[in-house]
């Protein structure tokens, strides 16, 4: 089971690294930013093939704030939905840039689910694991804010309203 869960997150991981590079086809002014951001995706990739429990805390890092920021905070997943429905109704796919978000969260819903389990499994200690782990997040989710301060920080706008989420729908 744990070598199905790692490649789950493995597939997570790589397809996210995918969603990345197509983005920045739509976009050329992002892709400095997927390129660092790609980084942490290769880091859980490395980590979670050596067996190092750290790739399960960076995994579930990164892809539960991707996903809360995108579910709850932006309207990028609800617009990448409702593009979907419109390629669906029209047989045109008149924003693919949008559709992405949709592969986007799945993908992390694939890490998130792959590593909370195996973090579970394989939990020595609740304490020192929720320390790890918030210690991980902060670190990777710092890194990230980094990366869109030097790249893109038109993006910056969303860490305020992490704290003040408006909901899916």
């Amino acid at each position: 089971m744990r070598r199905f869960l790692d490649w789950t997150i493995v597939v997570g991981a790589a397809g996210f690294i995918g969603i990345l590079a197509l983005s920045a086809v739509y976009d050329h002014t992002i892709i400095w930013l997927h390129v660092f951001q790609a980084f942490l995706y290769l880091a859980v990739i490395g980590l979670v093939l050596r067996g190092n429990r750290l790739g399960y805390f960076l995994g579930f890092s990164v892809a539960a704030f991707w996903n809360y920021a995108n579910l709850f905070v932006t309207s990028f997943f609800m617009s990448g939905v409702r593009a979907f429905q419109q390629a669906i109704a029209t047989g045109h796919a008149a924003k693919p840039d949008q559709m992405v978000a949709v592969g986007a969260v799945a993908f992390h819903l694939l890490m998130i689910a792959g590593c909370l389990i195996l973090m579970i499994q394989t939990s020595r200690k609740a304490g020192p694991d929720l320390l790890r782990l918030l210690v991980v997040f902060i670190l990777a989710n710092g890194y990230f804010a980094a990366c869109i301060a030097i790249f893109q920080p038109r993006f910056l706008t969303i860490f305020p309203r992490l704290l003040h989420p408006h909901g899916l729908f």
